[in-house]
């Protein structure tokens, strides 16, 4: 009897446990008691065109991991439901969830809101649900609950850059089938750069029999050999207009807006490879950069490029080009937007060019960087007449714009700030919070690049900044940009779990941000990750080394983002285990060939990397 008993209560607080890993964290969830059982008896429910798609997607997933199709009806056990009358308090995407033990109800206004719904309903299967074949032995159950949803923001977005490395038409759904699965909503393609042009424009195209293709090349990106004239230009790729068109239906199906970026006026490298009369010095040996160091960078923002990758704001055949560019562009992707870019514009060879000099004179201009806001008044009158807005980086409100331009702020959450004020729309992106491609853990175990980022740190996000109207916020968005990332599976790795925690941030409601609830659901959805084979990291495991100098002496303090880790060191070329020192308080290292080796532990099994560092380099830690 006693042990019929404790097994039930494992079982409440097993299926509570599950009701409550959902990510991003819904608005309401009560736990009840009881479970509902999935067989292949069980029939699902739709009750018009739309819920029936969504219908097909959930029984698409239980037949591959549970290897049953549940018949599919007006009415069923699992129910999907559009609202005839709408509840105001659910908005487009928000959604109902009830079940209990003889069924589940999703309910919502429209498409989207089920489509969420569903992905929670999933989420509140057990992980095997995740599995890419038939999983065995598993009770299909789903815990009681009652669910109300809805996101806080409207735009809940990722980048990914497919210049630096192309990715291919799969992988670019696989990041969309990724990204659905948290509810986000907007997928942002930085189709051009320095380093390849990847979509087809049938008016131009050398973009792509010559911007999409660059010499191949090994080792870091920045630090790679220039290309060489006569060498073959084999690594890259492009997506023709039907494989966008694909791809963007693709991503309608499952409820995300695909923004396209084509990057100007600078970052235009591979446009000038394929047509060097657009820019100043109209070199025609310009090449499509293979990851060489072309710039030298002075910190605050200034920089100077050795290379012309900047497009002539005097020259109105720049504008007959950019013209052709974004009415093949305008017709592929439906949304109201398109971004420019509008970042990183060096401005050295315009002011050298007689063309551009006699345009400021012209315009009675007195600094050069107006330039970049007469470039960007002209194009924004190109896309207007195509029907779409126009939306950059934040530099773009140095030269002035529009009232209609939108702004995503990158450097930091300045220009979103002065952005909101002046009455603009704004999609918040610092890079102090949300740039996927920093390192995300100790910089001796992840390949090192020039800027970490940690998960407590993207996790402390808000994308309102104090004094500024919420309505000026349309949300936030995730950047990955890729030189340090060639496949799929390692963009993945960057992006989760950071990119779950962007997911609470931009759906949940502020006040229910906790991080140690967070940490409890993004474990469990490692487990989830691992089964349907997602890339991830697990650098928020790694302990923390801090190093400082006090009073003469090196003094070294550990740490961890995960509450519930110990820490065990060695300065005795001993390696570490749960059996070593265990870290409590700061500690001295001697003045002697110390090499400091430390891990984490939980529950006697190691957590994170073994980290391994000589005194010198704890010395440069703590700057000395």
């Amino acid at each position: 009897m006693k042990k019929n008993i404790f097994l039930l209560l494992l079982s409440i607080l097993t299926f509570d446990a599950i009701s409550q890993n959902i990510i991003p964290k819904p608005v309401e969830v009560k736990s009840l008691t009881g479970t509902f059982h999935l067989t292949s008896a069980t029939t699902v429910g739709a009750n018009n065109a739309e819920s029936q798609k969504i219908a097909e997607m959930f029984v698409t997933k239980l037949k591959q991991a549970a290897g049953f199709i549940p018949k599919i009806q007006k009415t069923g056990a699992i129910q999907f439901t559009i609202n005839t009358t709408p509840d105001s308090k659910l908005g487009d995407e928000g959604y109902t969830l009830d079940a209990t033990n003889t069924g589940v109800k999703i309910t919502a206004n429209k498409a989207a809101g089920l489509f969420y719904g569903m992905q929670s309903l999933v989420q509140l299967l057990p992980k095997e649900i995740e599995s890419k074949s038939i999983a065995k032995g598993v009770k299909w159950s789903i815990p009681a609950v009652k669910i109300v949803d809805y996101p806080r923001f409207g735009w809940r977005g990722l980048m990914l850059d497919v210049s630096r490395h192309f990715f291919s038409k799969a992988d670019v759904k696989r990041y969309i089938d990724d990204m659905v699965r948290y509810k986000f909503n907007t997928l942002h393609w930085h189709l051009t750069d320095d380093n390849g042009w990847r979509v087809e424009i049938k008016s131009l195209p050398k973009l792509t029999e010559v911007g999409a293709w660059r010499v191949e090349r090994a080792g870091r990106f920045g630090d790679r050999k220039a290309p060489q004239d006569g060498e073959p230009t084999t690594y890259g790729g492009f997506y023709t207009q039907d494989d966008i068109k694909e791809i963007v239906s693709y991503a309608a199906e499952r409820n995300v807006t695909i923004i396209p970026e084509i990057d100007v006026p600078g970052h235009s490298m591979a446009a000038i490879a394929a047509y060097p009369e657009l820019s100043c010095t109209k070199d025609p040996k310009t090449k499509v950069n293979p990851g060489t160091n072309f710039a030298e960078w002075f910190g605050d923002g200034k920089f100077k490029m050795f290379i012309d990758n900047t497009l002539n704001p005097s020259d109105d055949k720049v504008y007959e080009f950019l013209d052709k560019v974004f009415t093949e562009l305008a017709v592929l992707f439906p949304n109201k937007y398109i971004h420019v870019g509008g970042d990183e514009c060096y401005k050295g060879f315009w002011e050298q060019d007689p063309g551009c000099q006699a345009l400021m004179k012209k315009m009675n201009m007195q600094h050069v960087e107006e330039l970049q806001g007469y470039f960007m008044k002209r194009v924004e009158t190109i896309l207007n007449a195509k029907g779409k807005q126009l939306l950059g980086w934040d530099e773009i409100l140095e030269g002035g714009i529009s009232p209609t331009a939108t702004v995503m702020s990158w450097r930091g959450i300045k220009g979103g700030i002065e952005a909101a004020k002046l009455g603009h729309n704004v999609v918040m992106t610092p890079s102090t919070f949300a740039y996927l491609d920093y390192n995300q853990g100790e910089n001796t175990i992840d390949p090192p690049i020039y800027a970490g980022l940690r998960l407590t740190k993207t996790y402390s996000f808000d994308p309102v900044p104090d004094g500024v109207d919420a309505k000026y916020i349309l949300g936030g968005q995730g950047n990955l940009w890729t030189e340090q990332i060639p496949t799929i599976r390692y963009a993945e790795y960057m992006t989760y779990p950071r990119g779950w925690a962007l997911a609470d941030i931009f759906w949940s409601p502020k006040e229910s941000k906790d991080w140690n609830n967070f940490t409890k659901r993004m474990e469990a959805h490692f487990d989830r990750a691992e089964l349907a084979e997602i890339g991830y990291s697990k650098a928020v495991y790694d302990a923390i080394v801090k190093a400082s100098m006090k009073d003469g002496k090196l003094m070294v303090e550990l740490g961890s983002e995960i509450p519930d880790v110990d820490v065990y060191y060695t300065t005795d070329d001993t390696m570490p285990d749960n059996f070593s020192t265990k870290y409590t308080q700061p500690f001295e290292v001697p003045d002697a060939q110390i090499t400091l080796r430390v891990i984490t532990y939980r529950d006697k099994k190691p957590m994170g990397h073994l980290i391994t560092l000589k005194r010198e380099e704890l010395r440069k830690r703590a700057g000395k």
